[in-house]
């Protein structure tokens, strides 16, 4: 059979399929299954066309890895044929981790970062391949020796960052994500076995940092999707308590799985196979489905959320720099209680309250390194003439019910 497919991209145009093994980690059920999971949770309710898939960022991320690799080659970068498969199975499987609606359900359905999960998978991938993935869990887990591979899969400058801000400017149609990530690229070089950026392209670097940082607040932190993803996750959090309480409740066995169990970073050593086999049925759908089906529960709070979601009756944001007064927040979950007519009900669920944060680039590990034609190497927040940012703002968030607004 023939594995040297090539997919057509909207974002890079056509990918072509590196090796045969790669081509079957595709055709896997566990990655399958990343084409029913979105990249941008429920961004697609301000943003419309932000319905694309962690299948397609993987597929983006392994085609920029392939970039990356013929680059540095042709630069004198020893990576050997067995190095460059690896990294791009790592790059390929770096998100495969994933729940449901992508980052917006993380430590909700099992308190375990996506990251444990995806080596989880590639550890079980790796039994079914006989091994095969060996080399590409060290780079993963960055014990390889060559540190740059482990940086091109998660770093500062890493090719899953690339991609997102890529794809998610593309689908949402914010063009302040867009990133000149083909001239990154051709101007990644290694140094110490560390990955550098030649000095010519110092402008491309700030221009991708102050895009990935109007990304977040303008894309992925955006009030209403706050909104929406913070009345999921409450949601679950709700039918969790149900389930601990013994209420019955109308969910796909593997949602179930996780709703009447608490699972933490511990239990994956005891119970990894049987939790991997049910996370890896896990999907957008499930979640829609039981959304469907708690609307018509008998409890209120779960209900009337469920309702909201379905029909995007979302809550009002309001967002301030300094946290808000206990006075006034007291004051809405009144409002709140007589809008809704309950006052039986725990309002927390109704009105709450949290921060974000943000910064335009983290100095606290792994720098983006600057190549000068002198051969220096010096940290991009170093380089007077390009100051970086690394100020961390942090943003107040109140949500309840838009009508007592």
């Amino acid at each position: 059979m023939n594995k040297k497919k090539i997919f057509n991209d909207p974002v890079y145009g056509f990918i072509t399929i590196p090796y045969p093994i790669v081509f079957d980690l595709i055709e896997h059920t566990y990655f399958q299954r990343l084409r029913r999971i979105k990249q941008l949770g429920l961004t697609h309710y301000v943003y419309p066309g932000a319905l694309h898939t962690r299948f397609h960022h993987a597929l983006g991320a392994l085609h920029l890895m392939t970039e990356a690799i013929d680059v540095l080659r042709s630069k004198n970068v020893d990576i050997t044929n067995e190095e460059a498969k690896a990294v791009c199975i790592a790059i390929l499987l770096h998100d495969i981790g994933h729940g449901p609606f992508s980052h917006t359900l993380e430590h909700t359905l099992v308190n375990v970062h996506h990251e444990e999960l995806s080596v989880l998978f590639m550890q079980k991938l790796n039994e079914a391949f006989d091994g095969q993935l060996d080399l590409a869990i060290q780079i993963f887990q960055d014990k390889h020796p060559k540190k740059f591979l482990q940086q091109l899969v998660s770093g500062q400058l890493d090719m899953d960052r690339m991609d997102y801000l890529n794809r998610d400017s593309f689908f949402t149609g914010v063009s302040e994500g867009v990133i000149g990530y083909d001239r990154i690229i051709k101007m990644l070089d290694v140094r110490d076995g560390e990955l550098v950026v030649e000095q010519k392209g110092i402008y491309s670097i700030e221009k991708f940092l102050i895009a990935r940082r109007l990304m977040y607040w303008q894309v992925y932190l955006h009030k209403t999707v706050l909104a929406a993803e913070q009345m999921l996750i409450r949601v679950l959090r709700r039918a969790k308590d149900l389930a601990t309480q013994g209420v019955p409740l109308e969910v796909s066995k593997s949602l179930a799985f996780f709703l009447y169990n608490d699972f933490r970073s511990e239990d994956i050593t005891k119970k990894g196979d049987e939790l991997i086999e049910h996370f890896a049925k896990l999907d957008d759908f499930d979640i829609i489905a039981a959304l469907k089906s708690f609307m018509n529960h008998d409890d209120f709070i779960l209900s009337y959320l469920s309702k909201s979601l379905i029909n995007r009756r979302l809550f009002k944001v309001e967002m301030s720099d300094a946290p808000f007064s206990s006075d006034y927040i007291e004051k809405v979950r009144q409002k709140s209680l007589e809008h809704i007519s309950n006052s039986n009900i725990n309002i927390d669920y109704i009105v709450f309250q949290g921060t974000e944060t943000n910064s335009t680039y983290s100095s606290l590990k792994d720098e983006i390194k600057i190549l000068f034609k002198n051969g220096e190497i010096k940290p991009v927040s170093a380089i007077s003439d390009h100051g970086v940012h690394h100020k961390i703002i942090s943003k107040h968030y109140l949500c309840y019910p838009k009508n007592i607004a």
